[in-house]
């Protein structure tokens, strides 16, 4: 009605939204805080999964590149044998040869697997990203 007076807020009523106020802020946070577990377990099977599933292929792909290296040696080895009484490559520098060429390229795959591990960003991102908005709406709302 027009002619109703308000009469100003008490301190109990102040006091009231203040303590609701701080409530919500602290309901925020720890709901903050169970998005970034949540999050961050995600993230930990994922890479859990993939580890996994690397190291097996990896521990694969070793047996190959043994089997692969001793071929190679034997190849390299045979391929040297003295045609018109010319001495082929010794069996010591066949595998010296394969060895160079292996250690150059697992050096170049260990510099990629380097590189790729430092882009990787341990930080739970989308949480990150919901604290900074709910910071910025706290800090626009007064």
């Amino acid at each position: 009605m027009a002619n109703e007076v308000q009469t100003p807020p008490d301190e109990a009523s102040m006091a009231g939204l203040l303590r609701g106020i701080i409530n919500d802020v602290g309901d925020l946070i720890r709901q903050e805080i169970r998005f970034a577990r949540t999050e961050i377990k995600s993230d930990v099977r994922k890479t859990t999964r993939a580890g996994a599933v690397s190291a097996i292929g990896l521990g694969l792909a070793f047996i190959g590149v043994v089997l692969v290296a001793l071929m190679m040696v034997y190849l390299i080895n045979w391929l040297s044998l003295p045609v018109h009484s010319e001495p082929g490559i010794p069996l010591w520098g066949c595998y010296a040869i394969v060895a160079a060429v292996f250690l150059t390229v697992g050096s170049g795959v260990t510099y990629l697997g380097y590189k790729a591990l430092q882009s990787i960003n341990p930080l739970p991102e989308q949480t990150a990203e919901s604290v900074k908005e709910n910071v910025e709406w706290i800090m626009n709302s007064k």
